[in-house]
């Protein structure tokens, strides 16, 4: 099967100060999303994420590689039919209203469903019904980015690609768009987005893409990466007197972190002095692990 993105030893480099000279800010990347795939794509600020996104979508061309878009060069407009993009800092037209620049994406798309049905379905899923035909220049950030994620949306798109979706969200809207994303996901498109948010890059993701100084470096499967570091546990008891080694974080709520080892005779002690378990919890998450990939400077992929 032909995948959906293919990026073969890419370099980028652009001419920057008076003099022009080159910065290279990509080297040697080598991608591939497949269809029906969830990519998280993660890495610190200037790293590259931004850049390989632009490139994957044909808006920039590489200094040398090749960039397909099922099969086809990605900057062939016939490549990108069924594309959805949302950059890092989404430009609205600040004179228009959500409800018409929804219009407008459903227009680009070349939607052939109900369109009028279609927007107000999107305004509500995005809770900015109440702001339709309000003018964008005046939203908050976070209004202005359930603007941009329902335009990117409302076309259902097979292919979804994504620049810190959900930046400048409060804790519910990003806890919304979350659940709008693993729906489509379910649905069987094919998604690839770039988070500072690990968690829900656990959430979302089948696999995650570390890139590092502009070379892809890591890139496994999250959930066996997870299970491969499922070595401790965070034990949350409730008891008036717990054994040694548990640290108060309520009134009678304690917590302690324990091997996998010990968990089993963690939770014979705590049963056996009359206490109760509130929450057992792997400690092991994708955030330990990029930590661990930055400090170590680790660049393998499997």
């Amino acid at each position: 099967m032909t995948p959906i993105f293919s990026v073969s030893n890419v370099t980028k480099e652009y001419r920057t100060g008076f003099w022009g000279r080159r910065t290279r800010v990509l080297q040697n990347v080598d991608l591939i999303v497949a269809e029906g795939e969830a990519v998280g794509f993660i890495g610190h600020n200037g790293a590259g994420k931004s850049s390989t996104i632009r490139l994957m979508l044909g808006l920039q061309a590489p200094t040398s590689g090749t960039v397909m878009i099922r099969g086809r060069p990605a900057n062939d407009p016939l490549a990108r039919v069924g594309v959805s993009y949302l950059p890092e800092i989404p430009l609205l037209y600040d004179y228009l209203t959500p409800g018409e620049l929804l219009r407008m994406a459903l227009h680009f798309h070349n939607f052939q469903g109900d369109c009028e049905q279609q927007i107000k379905v999107w305004l509500d899923r995005m809770r900015i019904q109440e702001v339709a035909n309000k003018r964008v220049k005046g939203f908050s950030k976070g209004m202005s980015q359930r603007v941009a994620l329902a335009m990117a949306l409302c076309a259902e798109p097979s292919v979804l690609v994504l620049d810190e979706p959900l930046s400048g969200l409060d804790p519910v809207g990003r806890r919304e768009v979350v659940e709008i994303l693993e729906e489509y996901r379910q649905k069987g498109g094919t998604l690839f987005f770039s988070s500072h948010v690990l968690s829900d890059v656990e959430r979302l993701a089948d696999r995650f893409v570390f890139i590092h100084q502009g070379k892809i470096g890591a890139s496994y499967s999250v959930d066996s990466v997870l299970k491969a570091s499922a070595n401790s546990y965070e034990l949350t008891v409730c008891t008036d007197a717990p054994p040694a080694g548990y640290e108060r974080i309520g009134r009678n709520l304690w917590r302690r972190q324990v091997s996998s080892e010990s968990l089993a005779e963690s939770i014979s002690q705590i049963l056996d002095c009359g206490g109760l378990l509130h929450s057992v919890r792997s400690s092991s998450n994708l955030e330990d692990l990029y930590l661990g990939l930055m400090s170590a400077g680790d660049l393998r992929r499997g």
